[in-house]
């Protein structure tokens, strides 16, 4: 059972390509897969590497970015026409070392050399953002056997958008011996490399805004990415760039909130058993007792992982025997989570990405032989065995909120796994300079063509908002709400 959070958007912007170089090498699947294959150097006194604007990208070799500040990263980027028509479409692999992450990127159908570019990471730990891509907000969706379709709520409508497959091991993404990434610490930092590489090489990003965006795990790692590319400014600023204009976050996490969600009418009818719903009102106050000594006050990794299981199974077994879906309590899980994630559709994803002929139309690199999978066990329980999901991110919010850094928490009314009554606690909880404030504030009624799409309450630079009829995937139950919730945000407009 993969644990999950909710979503994340931060913003910031691009600089000089003064700095910068690149290399071109044949896209070619059986390439050498280290970073010793680059053997065409550009003198880095250029200006502005060969190819300065994304469009001018080839589709039959690799464009090579690497950046001074950054010497263990490169980032491979090709032109891929595969799912969107309209816009210019992109594949390619970060690459740290013996690491490689995979990403797209798509341009905006509206102003690509205008627009804002948002990055999209899926949670888990180990879920890829094909799922992002495929399923939700991308510009194509993949619901049946005949591959993508046009999708026309996708988030790319006015924004230039990045899928990334991370960590290592993530969907298409490898390692050459075994390496992995196992905390949101160290993939923070191949985020940040990967923000400067790429908005450093290529001039027509200097200025334009960037926001970091993802769900469910995305809660864990995202604040830390946000964080990791703010504090990589002094460094920026120390070597002569600009600092990169971070501007919002979006986050949530819960647990005991789930007696709420099963037990009271919170959003639907109460559901479980009366006496399940019983032994979790009365162990409410131990949980919460436990999970703050053990691992907010003075964290001890075992005492906090004992907590965290003692709890998490009292509040989560009553409703997985429910049969319900855990990302939407108004449905039953069809095709069972670990296969399908209760939903049956994404095995069409899986069959596409799986297909050779698919494969090396993205450039996916031979050494990725296995079969797709949306969601990565091995990541999984590694993440788990590090104790990452132990440790709060409440404090890098706060900590990101003083610093004049907008944050948004959204939730779809019917996800159970990150719920909206988990997601309000917090974000009232929280301790930080707007707290009296935030707290203070009315809930009131959003609206989308005249009629309410769910609750909001702001202030300070924290938005919380929630979705009607919509579970944990939001821009898949909801998509014309969700890309209206995105645009008022990026335009820094009220909901």
């Amino acid at each position: 059972m993969f644990e999950h959070f909710l979503s994340v958007i931060t913003l910031g912007f691009g600089c000089l390509t003064s700095i910068c170089q690149a290399q071109f090498i044949p896209s070619h699947p059986a390439q050498d897969q280290s970073l010793r294959f680059l053997n065409e150097q550009y003198d880095t006194g250029l200006l502005s590497p060969p190819y300065s604007t994304l469009t001018d990208i080839p589709e039959t070799h690799w464009t090579v970015l690497t950046h001074p500040s950054h010497p263990e990263y490169g980032v491979r980027v090709k032109k891929t026409n595969f799912c969107d028509d309209t816009v210019n479409g992109y594949t390619g692999y970060i690459d740290i070392q013996a690491r490689h992450l995979f990403f797209y990127f798509f341009e905006s159908r509206s102003n690509p050399d205008v627009d804002d570019v948002i990055f999209w990471t899926n949670g888990g730990p180990g879920c890829s953002s094909s799922l992002g891509l495929f399923f939700e907000l991308g510009p194509c969706r993949i619901t049946d056997a005949d591959g993508p379709k046009f999708h026309p709520e996708s988030w790319n409508t006015n924004a230039n958008i990045f899928f990334v497959d991370q960590p290592v091991g993530v969907g298409f993404s490898y390692a050459e011996f075994g390496e992995v990434v196992y905390t949101s610490e160290d993939a923070a930092a191949d985020i940040a490399a990967f923000v400067a590489i790429f908005f450093d090489n290529f001039s027509q990003f200097k200025g334009r805004a960037l926001h970091m965006a993802g769900e469910s795990y995305g809660g864990r790692y995202l604040p830390l990415f946000a964080s990791a590319v703010y504090d990589q400014n002094a460094l920026r600023v120390d070597a002569g760039l600009p600092p990169i204009n971070l501007t919002s976050v979006m986050i949530g996490r819960m647990m005991l909130s789930y007696y709420d969600m099963q037990c009271t009418p919170a959003s639907i009818k109460p559901f479980i058993d009366i006496s399940s719903c019983v032994a979790q009102k009365h162990v409410m106050d131990r949980c919460e007792r436990w999970m703050r000594r053990a691992c907010i006050d003075h964290f001890d990794k075992i005492d906090c992982s004992a907590a965290y299981n003692f709890c998490s199974a009292t509040y989560t077994t009553p409703y997985h025997l429910t049969g319900k879906n855990p990302y939407d309590m108004s449905k039953p899980c069809e095709g069972g989570v670990r296969e399908t994630l209760c939903y049956p559709a994404t095995a069409h994803i899986r069959d596409f990405l799986s297909d050779p002929k698919n494969r090396a139309r993205l450039g996916v690199d031979a050494t990725v032989t296995r079969n797709f999978t949306s969601c990565n066990q091995e990541v999984n329980g590694g993440f788990s065995i590090a104790g990452d999901i132990l440790h709060p991110t409440t404090d890098y919010v706060a900590n990101l909120l003083e610093r004049g850094i907008r944050v948004l928490i959204y939730v779809g009314a019917y996800d159970w796994i990150c719920n909206h009554v988990g997601n309000e606690r917090w974000t009232l909880a929280m301790d930080w300079s707007g707290k009296q404030e935030f707290g203070a504030t009315d809930k009131r009624e959003w609206l989308v063509d005249g009629k309410k799409a769910g609750l909001t309450r702001s202030a300070r630079g924290l938005t919380f908002a929630t979705i009607d009829g919509a579970g944990h995937m939001v821009p898949y139950d909801k998509p014309k709400e969700a890309l209206a919730l995105v645009q008022r945000w990026l335009a820094n407009e009220k909901f």
